[in-house]
């Protein structure tokens, strides 16, 4: 084996030499790729939500910070046939009323669990800063490009990718991870924008942290959402109403 091992390095690099790579450089590269995606792998590494998570309004007044602890109802309702959600925040309707926009009944008109996660896991959701009403705008580039239209559009289509590709695998029923190509399409996505500098091994933690809430709210026609970003969970409660 020591002498199969060695034709393999002599012929990698062969390779490398060829294509004027430095063999230390593609190392240290794909180090940093796993550090990215699973940083609890290396003990040195800050770990899951360590130096590497952080919110992005802590300088900005309160009423411009996304709330640490969110407590939301998704009341759904039928009228005309047809399966209506309206969120719930400290006894106000909050945000548009919403469907599934789709030809099939299949639970998309819950995607605000997936904002509510981006908030509270990665300190980031310019949709829930305007459903909430606390957009930046006591600094107007920053309400513009991070709390702006584009910024929105951006995480309705995360929502809308990570959506598609869960719908495909179960709601990410008894996964343990997230499709590598997923997270990379992620993180281009949100390249221009404040979030860029979380690893994708923070967007996976969002995603498989979500769905369990996101399969309940499907499965029980509603409910409430308990978010905490000091503690880190998402949670569910059956309805009430």
């Amino acid at each position: 084996m020591s002498e199969e091992l060695g034709d393999i390095l002599w012929y990698l690099a062969n390779l490398a030499t060829k294509l004027n790579l430095d063999l230390g450089e593609v190392a240290a590269e794909n180090l940093a790729k796993i550090e990215d995606r699973w940083p609890s792998l290396n003990p040195a590494g800050p770990g899951l939500f360590g130096s590497s998570y952080g919110r992005y309004d802590t300088a900005y007044p309160s009423r411009e910070q996304l709330p640490s602890i969110m407590r939301v109802d998704f009341v759904e309702t039928t009228i005309e046939e047809k399966k209506r959600l309206q969120l719930r925040y400290n006894d106000k309707f909050i945000g548009d009323e919403l469907t599934d926009n789709s030809h099939v009944d299949d639970g998309y008109r819950y995607h605000d669990v997936f904002h509510m996660a981006c908030a509270t896991f990665l300190g980031w959701s310019p949709v829930m800063r305007r459903i909430l009403q606390c957009k930046r705008k006591s600094e107007s580039r920053v309400d513009e490009v991070e709390d702006g239209a584009r910024a929105l559009v951006t995480e309705e289509g995360v929502s809308a990718v990570v959506f598609a590709h869960a719908f495909n695998y179960s709601m990410f029923k008894s996964s343990q991870s997230v499709n590598y190509e997923l997270l990379r399409t992620i993180r281009m996505m949100v390249a221009s924008f404040e979030v860029q500098n979380k690893p994708i091994s923070a967007w996976q933690e969002t995603i498989l942290t979500t769905f369990p809430v996101w399969r309940s709210l499907i499965e029980c026609k509603g409910g409430t959402v308990i978010a905490n970003a000091e503690r880190r969970t998402i949670e569910f409660e059956g309805p009430t109403w």
